[in-house]
């Protein structure tokens, strides 16, 4: 079996280089910000998550009119000056020395990213066709999880070395990775304004008024729950409730990431079309329902390796039904959106990424290591009740669409007809007889 992750010559690899250029940078600030912010900015832990949290609060409302930015003014421009932003922003932690300066450079950090990853689905609508969305998205999935690995080693050399320089190289290393990122974006062909092709009727932040597409995107915030459920849930609930071995956290993570790489775009393959997707995030759900059960039943008491035998279990589990929501959600995200007004749909949607790192933390700690079992099964429930109620969301997101597209046609129509001269609309009034006036009719 071959394992592609590169996609196709052209612009989705011109895309996933650019993806690629970033998130090398961002692997190592990951598994090293912390510690930067503590031993040598001088934070304390809870400084640096309240300044987390609020930045990423204010950069999750920021991608909508962001991501409308793009629709207005090209995506590509828009793409290649948030990278910059986001650049700067990196860069800026470099010389911070307290609380309120780096509450400023995490908010433009959170605003930048958010308005770049808004900008850049905007981008990719305009070079992908349709059918070719998903798929390349899984390779560029594929793509981000490589750079992430190959960061978080580098990172893994500044923690090894502790120093003020070799963590202020970390982030001088993601700052030229995002000043990469946009050279590279400059490869790419100009995409036209989307919204100037549609006119300029109807709302500027139509997504705001779109409450199918908003029940749609409270159903993905919620199964993006996973997210921090790798990262900081399992870690602690391994250490705290089981008697497995504490190295098992990093395997998880790398098995994590190794099947990301290896099988996304596989599992992608069968989500062409909404049905396919919505069925891609049901079968996740019931996937994540036996995954939390399977991590539960790790508490019950077992030998450390068979608690390490039952979380391997869990976490296979987990990573397949990642993969499918994945793949089900980036073609619901895609399909639902009008193609004028991608980017600030796109940046709506993806507000569920910076809510389950604002408030996925807090909710499944307390859960998990505070209810124990019981909160294994409860989050059980909810990320099944959740992918079982996006198939009606997704029809019923369908079923407007198609009503507003309707009404758009008519209007259109209307528009068309207000500027037919009154001498055709009337023909009678102008004709010589009646075989002119069925003529002009028929015309």
């Amino acid at each position: 079996m071959s394992i592609r992750i590169l996609p196709p010559r052209g612009a989705p690899r011109v895309l996933a280089a650019a993806q690629l250029s970033n998130s090398l940078g961002d692997g190592a600030y990951y598994v090293s910000s912390a510690l930067y912010f503590t031993r040598v900015v001088g934070l304390s832990p809870t400084q640096i998550g309240l300044g987390l949290t609020v930045a990423w609060a204010i950069g999750s409302v920021a991608g909508v009119p962001l991501g409308a930015l793009a629709d207005r003014h090209g995506p590509r421009g828009t793409s290649v000056l948030l990278a910059l932003a986001t650049g700067a922003a990196v860069g800026s932690f470099l010389f911070i020395r307290s609380f309120p300066l780096f509450l400023v450079a995490a908010i433009l950090y959170a605003v930048a990213q958010c308005g770049l990853a808004a900008a850049r689905q905007a981008l990719l609508a305009g070079l992908v066709a349709p059918a070719e969305r998903t798929a390349v998205l899984a390779h560029l999935q594929s793509t981000l999880n490589a750079g992430l690995a190959v960061g978080a080693a580098l990172g893994g050399l500044a923690l090894r070395y502790d120093t003020a320089e070799a963590y202020r190289a970390v982030f001088a290393l993601d700052a030229v990775g995002f000043l990469l990122c946009a050279a590279v974006l400059l490869r790419l062909p100009v995409v036209a304004r989307a919204s100037a092709a549609h006119g300029a009727g109807g709302p500027r932040l139509a997504v705001l008024r779109d409450r199918p597409y908003a029940v749609v995107t409270l159903l993905n915030a919620v199964l993006l729950l996973r997210m921090p459920l790798l990262s900081l849930a399992i870690p602690l609930w391994t250490v705290e409730r089981t008697d497995a071995p504490g190295w098992l956290v990093s395997a998880l993570f790398v098995l994590n990431t190794l099947a990301v790489m290896a099988f996304q775009v596989r599992m992608a393959r069968g989500v062409t079309g909404l049905a396919s997707a919505s069925r891609a995030v049901r079968r996740s759900g019931a996937v994540m329902f036996a995954s939390c059960v399977v991590f539960a039943v790790s508490a019950a008491g077992l030998s450390p390796w068979a608690a390490a035998a039952v979380l391997l279990i869990g976490a296979a589990l987990q990573v397949i039904a990642e993969m499918q929501q994945s793949a089900g959600s980036w073609q619901i995200g895609f399909a639902l959106a009008p193609a004028h007004q991608v980017g600030q749909y796109q940046g709506f949607f993806g507000t569920g990424v910076p809510v389950a790192r604002t408030l996925g933390p807090l909710l499944l700690t307390w859960l998990l290591v505070v209810w124990g079992v019981p909160g294994w099964l409860l989050l059980a429930a909810l990320f099944l009740g959740a992918s079982l109620a996006m198939g009606p969301a997704v029809r019923w997101a369908e079923r407007v669409e198609r009503v507003e597209r309707v009404e758009r046609a008519g209007v259109s129509y209307q528009r068309v007809t207000s500027r037919v001269p009154h001498w055709l609309e009337q023909p009678s009034r102008y004709s010589q007889g009646p075989r002119d006036t069925s003529t002009a009719r028929r015309m």
